[in-house]
């Protein structure tokens, strides 16, 4: 991980990427019962895997390196939309 952070040019914030995306998974579980906290965690990680399609588009990854960053903008927008 900490080789793929640093071919994205994003290796100072390692550590911050991580912990937004704890919270933000934390966040999706705490939607379960309160379901604006789902919706927002959802919109976070929404925009954060557009930002990561942005990073791979701008290193020139393969489109087949960019899918999981796509499956996963298009789950949490889903989760945003239709869910919670």
């Amino acid at each position: 991980m900490k080789r793929e952070f640093e071919r994205y040019r994003f290796g100072s914030q390692r550590m911050l990427v991580g912990g937004l995306q704890i919270c933000a998974a934390i966040g999706l579980l705490a939607g379960l019962s309160q379901p604006w906290m789902g919706r927002a965690s959802a919109a976070g990680l929404a925009l954060m895997m557009l930002v990561a399609v942005g990073v791979r588009i701008r290193i020139k990854d393969t489109l087949l390196q960019t899918i999981p960053a796509l499956l996963y903008l298009a789950l949490n927008a889903y989760l945003r939309l239709a869910a919670f």
